[in-house]
């Protein structure tokens, strides 16, 4: 991944009903970084991801991807980032190889990296021909990160990515969680987990303290 990329939010709000999450909400995340938003249940994580996905329009501000507005760009944005919300986007009905088969054919594939060796990666090398369904809920989990190493997606958008994942798992995803910063790469993530994710390319949060006080 050679190019340098920027996702930049300004004054971003989003309301639930009659109640603000957030407001005045502004920050931008480069290539090399990683950005970990925090805060208690409800202060707009999952809401504010979905805005950064474009699925929902924010109640006021902008979210430009390398200076262009996300939703005039429409499907050329999606070409760019790779969304793992809390529920695992994959097929029970398949088997892990087909699923990342799907991904690579929806996504932009990556030619330096096959769904073999993804499936080592995560540790699901040999589970590769069973129904995804016959897997467990870890198991599950690291499938649906698998996806993230087999596309060429610069943006990495992550809806508590450490669900139902055991220290192996956890370790897993760290390690290519920093493989991707490395190499340019762009994080923007939520977890309730503990887990080491220092580094000098780190930007922290907190949405329970992003409300104004009008």
């Amino acid at each position: 991944m050679t190019n340098d990329f920027s996702l930049v939010a300004r004054n971003l709000e989003c309301i639930r009903g009659t109640r603000a999450l957030f407001t005045d909400l502004t920050f931008s995340v480069q290539s090399k970084q990683m950005l970990l938003l925090e805060g208690r249940n409800g202060s707009g994580k999952t809401s504010l991801l979905r805005m950064l996905c474009g699925i929902r329009l924010p109640d006021a501000g902008s979210v430009k991807w390398c200076g262009e507005d996300i939703f005039k760009l429409g499907a050329e944005y999606r070409e760019y980032f790779c969304y793992v919300g809390h529920k695992d986007a994959i097929k029970q009905d398949l088997t892990p190889y087909e699923n990342l088969r799907i991904a690579q054919v929806l996504g932009n594939s990556r030619f330096d990296r096959s769904i073999d060796e993804a499936l080592e990666q995560f540790g699901l090398y040999g589970y590769e021909d069973l129904l995804t369904r016959n897997l467990s809920a870890g198991q599950q989990r690291r499938l649906s990160l698998a996806r993230l190493v087999v596309t060429d997606s610069p943006l990495w958008l992550l809806d508590e990515p450490f669900t139902s994942l055991d220290r192996d798992g956890i370790k897993i995803v760290q390690d290519v969680m920093a493989g991707h910063i490395e190499t340019g790469g762009m994080i923007i993530l939520t977890t309730h987990h503990k887990v080491d994710l220092e580094g000098p390319g780190l930007q922290r949060i907190d949405l329970s303290q992003c409300i104004s006080d009008r």
